[in-house]
């Protein structure tokens, strides 16, 4: 297993990956940790394709990661993969989609469970009215995000719903 602190224009991304070399957690922190080991390779590659997604170089991550949680848990976060770049949608329609109408808290819970910030795009679920709900990173950062994926898109901030 191996954790490092990549530098990004939101804070610092701990990146960890499992004994398996299979990303576990990407989190983004204020201040940088010390790094536990050498970076592995996939983490290298992840640190670069981060670095190309605040670039605006990049769109969709392709290495292998998974998280632990519930089978739940799982179908919340497999639903946000699918969110497509640039784009948003609410908590409603995400349970809608999931065929659950009324699991929106617990999609709420799910989505601030994700270990995967950016690369399982949790940042892309907003209120119902528009506005930014929570974000365990802070809406600031948030914000960030979407605002970037606006700006890379060349297009206004379009919702799914």
């Amino acid at each position: 297993m191996a954790v490092i602190y990549h530098s990004t224009p939101i804070g610092f991304a701990r990146i960890e990956d499992d004994d398996a070399n299979i990303i576990c957690s990407v989190t983004v922190h204020e201040t940088a940790g010390e790094d536990a080991t050498q970076p592995s390779p996939i983490i290298l590659n992840v640190s670069r394709q981060l670095d190309e997604y605040f670039a605006g170089e990049r769109r969709i991550f392709d290495f292998p990661f998974r998280q632990k949680g519930s089978d739940f848990q799982q179908s919340v976060w497999e639903h946000l993969c699918h969110i497509p770049y640039g784009k948003t949608v609410s908590y409603a329609h995400l349970s809608k989609k999931m065929n659950n109408p009324l699991a929106i808290r617990a999609i709420a819970s799910a989505n601030g469970k994700n270990n995967l910030w950016i690369i399982v795009p949790c940042h892309r679920v907003i209120g119902s009215d528009g506005s930014l709900t929570g974000y365990a990173g802070g809406l600031w950062r948030k914000k960030w995000l979407l605002d970037h994926e606006t700006r890379v898109t060349g297009v206004g901030q379009a919702s799914l719903f």
